[in-house]
């Protein structure tokens, strides 16, 4: 009976310790740490400048592919990055949004110089050629699908909606799903800030 005693009261006692050793921050978003994909990209950014990943390097990096003229995900998504990047406060600055089009024939570069910069100043548009898009959106694992529709647009984009975040390093870290909280992906930006 008492072996029995001593049993139960370590189990209680290791349970206890084992659950104070897991980490004080739980992650929402997937840890995709050490992905072997979405290594790169080299576009134009909405003022007209050549951008790497690369040289982002030294501030955290979150990377959203979308279209300007997307009804319902994008601008959800962007609208959700602002309010994550006030909830960050002054370590926003550590952090670098980047939007790459999947339209790039309607995404121009004065198109996206309007509406990503809506969002934050801070924030940077991507686009390239059609086929430089698709390679890249390939390298990330990025579905898209042109939509035919009737009325003014013509056309929609069906895409992957989950948004990737990079450490200072240069590392793929986190693969955050679409709707997720911005006071969530805030928290998760701070664990790898």
């Amino acid at each position: 009976m008492m072996k029995r005693i001593f049993q139960s009261l370590f189990f209680v006692l290791l349970v206890g310790v084992l659950a104070a050793c897991k980490p004080a921050t739980q992650l929402v978003a997937t840890d995709i740490t050490g992905a072997d994909f979405a290594q790169s990209l080299s576009l134009t950014d909405h003022n007209g400048t050549p951008r790497t990943l690369a040289e982002f390097k030294g501030k955290a990096v979150a990377l959203f592919f979308g279209y300007t003229h997307c009804p319902d995900v994008c601008p959800t998504t962007m609208t959700d990055m602002k309010k994550t990047m006030k909830l960050l406060g002054p370590r926003a600055d550590e952090v670098q949004v980047l939007f790459v089009t999947l339209d790039p024939e309607r995404d121009t570069q004065e198109i996206l110089a309007k509406f990503v910069p809506s969002f934050d100043k801070r924030f940077l548009g991507l686009r390239g050629s059609n086929e430089e898009i698709a390679a890249t959106a390939a390298t990330f694992k990025i579905f898209s699908n042109k939509v035919k529709t009737e009325g003014k647009a013509g056309y929609t984009i069906d895409h992957s909606a989950g948004m990737y975040v990079f450490d200072k390093l240069g590392k793929i870290r986190l693969y955050v799903d679409y709707g997720e909280k911005p006071e969530d992906i805030a928290n998760d930006i701070k664990t790898i800030l």
